[in-house]
C-alpha cells in the first residue's frame, strides 16, 4: 500500500467516518453530508488557518495535514501601492523592462509599454492575429534571457487555425529601436490539436536558469477533449519545454519515446495560468483547478499531476470528477490546494531587497478572491498564507518582480489596472 494513501486511511479512520466514499476507488474520500463543516478540514494543527470558509468539496480530505488550510500569517512588511495606469482592457500580463518600464498585454490582442512614470504607450505594431473570444487572445509576454543584446520578445496567444478551430501559439520578435513595433516576427510554436472551443488556453511563459523556455498549457475544459490531457500525442494540459527557437529540448523525458511529442516536460496539468522559478532554479506551477480543486506544484520533467485522473476538486454542477481519486500511486500530489478554489493566475517568487520579510515568499494573483496571495515556504511545504490587496476588489491576474524589487500587478477588469507595490514611507499597510 502506498504510504500516503495509509496516511489518508488513518485519518479517517480516527474522525471516524470510514463509511463510505463520494467518488469510487478514493482512498481518501468520505462521504458527503449536508451537516459538514470546514472544520472537519482543519489544516495543520496548532495555529488558526486563514481559510475558514465551507470548503466547496467537504468530503475530499487531504493526503497531509499541511496540505490545506495553512496557518494565517501577517505580514511585517509596510507597503503602499500606486496606480501607475487605469483604462487598460483585460490586461492578462506583465513584464519589468531593465530600465524600469513594463510590457503589459491585453487580451484584445494589444501589447504596450507602459513607462516608469505610468505613461501608456500605443499598441506595438506587428503582432499576428488573436483569437480574442471567451478566455483566447493575447496572453502572456517575456523577455528573452538575452534581451539586452538581441532585444527578442516572446509572447504567447491563442492563434486562429481556420476551420480546424483554434490553440496557443507562441510568436517571438525584435522589438524596435523606438518601442512601437516588432519586427522578424515568427510563429515559433504552435499547439496540438486545434479545437474549436473558447477556455483553457493557459499559458505562461517562463524561461529556465538552463535557457529552455517553459510553456504551460490548458487541456481546453470540454469532457471530450479533457482526457488528452493524459495522453502523449497531444500538447493539451501539459508544461512544455522548448529552446528559444521553439524546438523540442533535446532531452525531454519522452523526446525518444514512440508516439510521444517530444517538446512535453510534464503532463496531467489542468489550466496553469502561473509558473515560476525560485531562487535554487527549481520551477512551481499554480493549477486552476475544478471547484475545489486549485493546486500548487513543484514540477519535476517526466512526472505526472493527475488531471483529470486524480484530483481535489468537483465539477461546478457538483458531481464527481468521472472516475477520479485524491491520490494515487503514480502520479505527483500537489504541495498544496485551495478550497475553496482562489483561481489563479501569475505567480512570483520574491528575491529583491525592497522588502526583506518577503524574500523566498511566492506571490499568486487571485482572480476569483480578487487579492494577492502569499505563500511563506519551508522546506518545500507551505507554513503560512496571507491574503493582500482584498480592499482594492480587482481580479489579480499576474504579478511580477521589477529590478528595483517593486511588485507590479496588473488586474483582469474591463477597466483594468496596473500597481506597483513599493515600501511604504509611512511605515504602514493600506
Amino acid at each position: 500500500m502506498d504510504s500516503r494513501q495509509l496516511v489518508s486511511i488513518t485519518a479517517l479512520l480516527l474522525a471516524g467516518v470510514v463509511t463510505g466514499c463520494q467518488q469510487s476507488g478514493s482512498p481518501t474520500s468520505a462521504p458527503a453530508s449536508g451537516t459538514e463543516s470546514s472544520a472537519q478540514n482543519p489544516g495543520p494543527a496548532g495555529c488558526s488557518p486563514l481559510e475558514t470558509r465551507q470548503a466547496e468539496v467537504p468530503s475530499q480530505r487531504p493526503t497531509t495535514p499541511d496540505q490545506t488550510r495553512a496557518c494565517a500569517i501577517t505580514s511585517a512588511a509596510a507597503y503602499e501601492v500606486t496606480v501607475l495606469a487605469k483604462g487598460l482592457e483585460h490586461p492578462w500580463a506583465v513584464e519589468p523592462l531593465p530600465n524600469g518600464d513594463l510590457l503589459v498585454t491585453e487580451r484584445p490582442g494589444r501589447l504596450r509599454i507602459i513607462s516608469a512614470q505610468g505613461q501608456t504607450g500605443e499598441p506595438i505594431k506587428g503582432l499576428p492575429a488573436v483569437y480574442a473570444t471567451g478566455q483566447g487572445g493575447l496572453l502572456d509576454v517575456a523577455l528573452s534571457p538575452t534581451f539586452a543584446t538581441d532585444q527578442l520578445l516572446y509572447w504567447s496567444f491563442a492563434e486562429p487555425r481556420g476551420a480546424a478551430g483554434n490553440a496557443t501559439s507562441v510568436a517571438r520578435g525584435v522589438l524596435s529601436p523606438d518601442r512601437r513595433s516588432v519586427s522578424q516576427v515568427k510563429v515559433i510554436f504552435q499547439a496540438l490539436p486545434a479545437y474549436n472551443g473558447d477556455k483553457h488556453f493557459g499559458s505562461r511563459l517562463a524561461f529556465g536558469p538552463d535557457g529552455m523556455l517553459y510553456v504551460s498549457l490548458g487541456e481546453r475544459s470540454d469532457l471530450q477533449i479533457r482526457p488528452q490531457a493524459q495522453q502523449l500525442n497531444s500538447h493539451m494540459g501539459k508544461i512544455l519545454r522548448l529552446t528559444p527557437e521553439g524546438r523540442p529540448a533535446p532531452d525531454n523525458p519522452f523526446a525518444k519515446q514512440a508516439g510521444a511529442l517530444p517538446e512535453i516536460w510534464t503532463v496531467g496539468q489542468r489550466n496553469v495560468q502561473a509558473t515560476a522559478f525560485d531562487a535554487q532554479g527549481q520551477l512551481w506551477s499554480v493549477d486552476m483547478g475544478p471547484q475545489g480543486g486549485d493546486e500548487l506544484n513543484r514540477l519535476e520533467g517526466g512526472k505526472n499531476y493527475g488531471w483529470p485522473l486524480v484530483t481535489f476538486g468537483e465539477e461546478y454542477s457538483g458531481e464527481p470528477i468521472p472516475n477520479s481519486v485524491t491520490t494515487k500511486p503514480g502520479y505527483v500530489d500537489p504541495v498544496y490546494y485551495w478550497d475553496p478554489v482562489i483561481a489563479p493566475s501569475g505567480a512570483q517568487f520574491y528575491s529583491g531587497s525592497a522588502f526583506p520579510a518577503w524574500q523566498g515568499n511566492l506571490f499568486v494573483g487571485s482572480l476569483k478572491d480578487r487579492n494577492l496571495v502569499r505563500l511563506q515556504l519551508e522546506n518545500g511545504r507551505v507554513t503560512g498564507e496571507e491574503r493582500l490587496l482584498s480592499d482594492r476588489k480587482q481580479r489579480v491576474r499576474d504579478v511580477k518582480q521589477g529590478p528595483d524589487g517593486a511588485l507590479y500587478v496588473v488586474t483582469d477588469e474591463g477597466n483594468g489596472e496596473l500597481w506597483k507595490i513599493t515600501p511604504s514611507a509611512a511605515g504602514n499597510r493600506p
